[in-house]
């Protein structure tokens, strides 16, 4: 590769990076997640395009790169609502505590498996998010006060285990878990923000110490996290999720959630078509 080649190629990579967090921050803010469902995506493209990791390890990278990134937002994120009163930090404790272990050891098992199968697994998650959008109606029942150990320590180990090999920080899931539990809509969204830098902390850490651990050693990154597209990414998505959040405000909320639903599906789409090519 010429001087001249690898300069395009750099140039090449900040644009991507920029258009792809500039996306992230959007349509994070406003859908109201923490960004993993869609950085993973625009990252396994970018990665992939540039060869930045081979095929084994692409996915890793993608994952740990989303979850160092969302340490940061979510991070932000969590003062928001704790300056609004809306992180119960018991629930963080006694329900978030389970969630860590499962995603420990989503972590551990996401480094044994390849590319093709973390896919598959994406894939399968997104459609059933992208389901549970498309039909979920607003609920006024009367919800449960009163939680079981075994149910926080089930609901929470599923948590971690689903988020953790896919990058995500589980507000989709934690907060209808949330729900169930009996909370408010608002304490649900401040707790599972909290959790979800939890999981992001110890995802991108996992993801972290297993690319060590399996002697990776990839262009720019540490472990299986990319260094150039973290210290891009972060400044990008935190104005822009502002953006997004300003912007959700002028919609209908329900039908903010259905795009949402429709977007998870061409996205399960492409990488169906990624997992039957690789």
């Amino acid at each position: 590769m010429t001087f001249l080649n690898l300069i395009n190629e750099y140039w090449y990579f900040l644009l991507l990076i920029i258009l792809a967090a500039s996306a992230t921050g959007f349509f994070a803010g406003l859908f109201g997640i923490g960004g993993g469902l869609i950085s993973v995506p625009f990252l396994f493209f970018i990665f992939g395009t540039l060869n930045i990791s081979d095929d084994d390890y692409l996915m890793h990278l993608t994952v740990g790169t989303a979850f160092s990134i969302t340490i940061l937002t979510s991070a932000s994120s969590v003062l928001m609502h704790k300056k609004n009163n809306l992180v119960d930090f018991e629930i963080v404790k006694s329900f978030g505590k389970f969630v860590i272990v499962g995603v420990v050891l989503g972590a551990f098992f996401a480094s044994f498996m390849n590319t093709k199968n973390l896919v598959l697994f994406f894939t399968i998650v997104v459609f059933f998010f992208g389901a549970y959008l498309l039909l979920l109606q607003e609920s006024k029942k009367i919800i449960k006060s009163k939680v079981k150990f075994y149910q926080r320590m089930i609901l929470g180990l599923i948590s971690g285990l689903i988020s953790a090999p896919i990058g995500i920080t589980g507000a989709m899931i934690n907060v209808p878990i949330l729900r169930y539990f009996g909370y408010p809509i608002g304490k649900c969204i401040g707790t599972s923000a909290a959790i979800g830098f939890l999981i992001s902390l110890f995802g991108a850490t996992g993801f972290l110490i297993s690319g060590f651990f399996l002697g990776i050693d990839l262009p720019f990154s540490i472990g299986f996290i990319n260094i150039p597209a973290f210290i891009l990414f972060v400044p990008i998505t935190t104005y822009m999720a502002r953006v997004g959040a300003n912007t959700v405000n002028k919609m209908n909320k329900l039908k903010i959630q259905r795009m949402f639903g429709i977007f998870l599906y061409v996205i399960g789409i492409i990488f169906l078509f990624r997992y039957l090519n690789i």
